[in-house]
């Protein structure tokens, strides 16, 4: 959630014209890296949350590559792009972990995670 508050704050200076642009999709990837982790944590199998953990990856490299872009059309300064670049760093290190785990569990166990959901009727 650090991303996406730093994400939000530096966007908010990017130009007017860029609102449905780059502020648009920098945003969109960044609320996405969470929503994909709690998405994934919802679901049954550890197959199914690592694949949610892999979206969500994909989401942090997509920041990365608009905040290049963003740095190449000087949309943003030096301290707000070390912010963003902080926060992917560690928000990258934090996922990569959780996905280690995610997969150790998944090797080590046959049985679905989330017994306790109720199965559809």
């Amino acid at each position: 959630m650090d991303l996406v508050t730093e994400v939000y704050k530096v966007t908010a200076n990017f130009p007017r014209d860029e609102r449905f642009g780059l502020t648009s999709q920098m945003r969109r990837a960044a609320i996405g890296v969470p929503a994909q982790i709690a998405e994934g944590h919802g679901r049954v199998s550890y197959g199914e949350w690592r694949q949610f953990l892999s979206q969500a990856r994909g989401s942090l490299f997509e920041v990365e590559a608009e905040l290049i872009a963003a740095r190449r059309l000087e949309f943003v300064d030096d301290a707000g792009a070390e912010r963003i670049d902080r926060e992917i760093r560690r928000t990258g290190k934090a996922l990569v972990g959780l996905l280690r785990w995610v997969q150790q569990q998944e090797r080590s166990t046959a049985r679905p995670r989330n017994r306790e959901t109720p199965r559809p009727r």
